[in-house]
């Protein structure tokens, strides 16, 4: 490995995570984090001069729907199955702040 991590990265990782990282847990992130740095110095030899940046890889762009005008929101028809109904609202048993 060309890359060395401190304890105080990792420990100042850990912080700003908000992590608390036991003695093995650190060790394993270092570890991780040491290896995802030689993958992108891996990945920052290639030559990509000639390569047009990728940003989406789906070639759709602004694929956006028509805007049509609804009537509501179909409450009167949900409402219509409701058992109970109070103020065109469903109407349920209460669940807080019951005693028993």
């Amino acid at each position: 490995m060309k890359n060395r991590i401190s304890e105080e990265t990792i420990e100042y990782v850990g912080i700003l995570a908000k992590l608390q990282l036991s003695g093995q847990e650190k060790v394993k992130a270092r570890s991780d984090m040491e290896q995802m740095l030689d993958y992108i110095d891996i990945l920052n030899e290639l030559d990509t001069s000639g390569t047009e940046p990728l940003y989406h890889i789906f070639p759709e762009c602004n694929v956006f729907r028509e805007d049509v005008e609804d009537r509501g929101d179909g409450s009167k028809e949900t409402l219509a199955n409701a058992p109970l109904e109070k103020e065109q609202c469903f109407k349920v048993p209460r669940t807080i702040g019951q005693e028993g």
